[in-house]
């Protein structure tokens, strides 16, 4: 398999990079809080699970507001890459229960141990970062060259 040179974006790729850093820095500064997805969708649920009230509180809602206009807002500016799914449903369905369970066993997900955990130097991030990222290397050689 090559790259495909023509579809790499490189300024458009560097400005997420920057607004995620940036997101991500004033998240933590201003709330005192990693920005994990995991840890702020989950945390409803972590409430009801522990008996707390289950009133979010105005930053997470904005938090998730962000992630959902995010799509409506980018078409503003390019039309949204075509979505391309290669498995069923079922496929789906096992992929994010795996993730689900994965991210509950390594206590966050990418956002919150690739971007936040790494730039904080956490060595914990550090190992599920590796462990989450070697993981899927390796369920891509399975899926591509053992079955």
């Amino acid at each position: 398999m090559t790259i495909a040179w023509s579809e790499f974006t490189p300024w458009t790729s560097l400005a997420g990079g920057v607004l995620i850093g940036l997101a991500s820095a004033l998240y933590i500064l201003g709330n005192g809080r990693v920005a994990g997805i995991a840890g702020i969708v989950a945390s409803p649920w972590h409430a009801l699970t522990r008996g707390r009230s289950l009133l979010p509180d105005r930053t997470r809602l904005l938090f998730i507001a962000g992630l959902l206009l995010a799509p409506w807002a980018w078409q503003l500016v390019a039309p949204l890459p075509a979505a391309r799914v290669d498995v069923g449903t079922g496929a789906l369905v096992v992929a994010g229960l795996l993730v689900g369970i994965g991210s509950r066993m390594g206590n966050g997900c990418t956002s919150g141990h690739g971007v936040c955990g790494l730039s904080r130097f956490s060595l914990r991030s550090l190992a599920n970062v590796m462990a989450f990222m070697g993981a899927g290397a390796l369920t891509v050689v399975a899926l591509r060259h053992l079955f």
